[in-house]
């Protein structure tokens, strides 16, 4: 829905659908331990799970019609003030799609229950993304993706209200 509210061509929305069902193929190599580990990663674990950014581009290597998602694999954990991983990338220089990713990916993890952690609400989600707007993400994506899934809400609500009111006050 992100790449899709930025007026991208269809094959480019496609695209970035792709390289967000990709963006974790890497984690095959992770060893389950450190992935389903209940507790904090040790510098050790932490550098093997970062790992996996690398290794999902290398997958995907062998397909070269598959060059720019296997882009959007590798930089999806780049941080928009370049302190990310795995090259330190920072604003335009991060693909595209792996900016959109890496909003998609925080609010998936966010709001899903994991080993770690409990799921939290899509407003606490949505409030994290605008916290970390301009550090983590890019400001203007975590803008739209605020207002793609507050929208919804917002017309819900009135929709609501409107059904509340008398029938001779709504006329």
């Amino acid at each position: 829905m992100l790449a899709a509210s930025l007026s991208l061509l269809p094959a480019d929305v496609e695209e970035i659908r792709l390289a967000a069902l990709l963006h974790d193929v890497g984690k095959v190599g992770i060893p389950e331990a450190i992935l389903n580990k209940s507790g904090p990663l040790d510098a050790g674990e932490w550098d093997t799970m970062k790992s996996h950014t690398e290794l999902g581009a290398r997958l995907l290597e062998p397909l070269r019609a598959m060059a720019r998602i296997q882009l959007m694999v590798r930089h999806h954990h780049e941080y928009f003030d370049g302190s990310g991983y795995p090259h330190r990338l920072e604003g335009e220089q991060i693909p595209l799609g792996a900016r959109i990713i890496a909003i998609s990916d925080a609010f998936d993890t966010i709001t899903s229950e994991r080993a770690y952690k409990k799921p939290r609400t899509i407003e606490a989600a949505l409030a994290e993304l605008e916290r970390c707007a301009g550090s983590q993400f890019d400001p203007r994506f975590v803008q739209a993706f605020v207002e793609i899934l507050r929208k919804p809400a917002e017309a819900n609500d009135e929709v609501k209200a409107s059904e509340e009111q008398p029938k001779s006050a709504a006329r």
